[in-house]
């Protein structure tokens, strides 16, 4: 998952960036609010942090400017303003939730994974396809309840997959989500991370759960197409021989 956070001192903002990129989160960072703006306009996030005050303008005008332009990526504000004033003008304007500086660690990622829980659609932290279990909380995921050992690339890829199961994602929405537009290696990487994801998969007889729309990108199928079985494909070849031999 990709999330963005918009903050004008980048030492303030670096123990979050570090504690999201630590739960392994894609994370950027914007300084101000047209930044802000223009980096949702242009990549696909699954939730903006923002502080109330930015160098260029405030926090609602932001929210405000984001949700007019039809961006419904969900929204948390942060601030230091307990005032209920402030936070009714943060949700009037756009915002998801409100979290009030000090905050727990804990706390906070537990409202980010519920944001993009319901941003998402589910309801449930767990989401099953097939065999594939992805578990938003823990951050893992399972085939018929043995863990899958994943890098934080493999996993972003799965997660991306799983959530969006049944959608074509091609491979500059991969490149996307993996690294942002910033230091991207070539096209031909996701190739590679896949070709190693299907290897991990048919461990558990899984690989073809992840197919190649040739010139278009990968898809999850929800029910994947299943090989032919052998005593199908056996009995197909031995129709030929029953035939010559009457």
């Amino acid at each position: 998952m990709r999330v963005l956070i918009a903050e004008s001192d980048l030492f303030i903002s670096s123990p979050l960036i570090r504690m999201l990129r630590n739960a392994s989160y894609t994370v950027d960072h914007a300084t101000s609010g047209s930044d802000t703006i223009n980096m949702l306009k242009y990549y696909d996030y699954d939730l903006l942090i923002t502080e109330m005050s930015l160098e260029d303008m405030e926090g609602h005008d932001i929210i405000r400017q984001i949700r007019r332009a039809q961006i419904t990526t969900p929204i948390m504000v942060i601030s230091t303003l307990m005032q209920p004033q402030a936070k009714v003008m943060a949700f009037a304007a756009g915002a998801d939730d409100y979290v009030i500086k000090p905050y727990d660690n804990d706390e906070l990622l537990a409202r980010v994974q519920a944001l993009m829980r319901r941003a998402h659609g589910f309801a449930e932290p767990r989401i099953k396809v097939g065999p594939l279990e992805l578990d938003l909380s823990s951050r893992m995921i399972s085939i018929d309840g043995q863990f899958l050992h994943l890098t934080s690339k493999e996993y972003a890829i799965m997660e991306l997959l799983i959530v969006r199961r049944g959608a074509i994602l091609t491979k500059d929405t991969f490149l996307n989500h993996l690294y942002g537009g910033i230091d991207e290696p070539e096209m031909k990487i996701i190739d590679v991370f896949i070709c190693k994801l299907r290897r991990k998969l048919q461990r558990f007889g899984a690989g073809h759960m992840i197919t190649t729309v040739w010139g278009r990108g990968y898809i999850l199928a929800e029910e994947p197409e299943q090989p032919a079985s052998p005593a199908l494909s056996s009995s197909t070849h031995a129709a030929p021989n029953l035939r010559e031999a009457i």
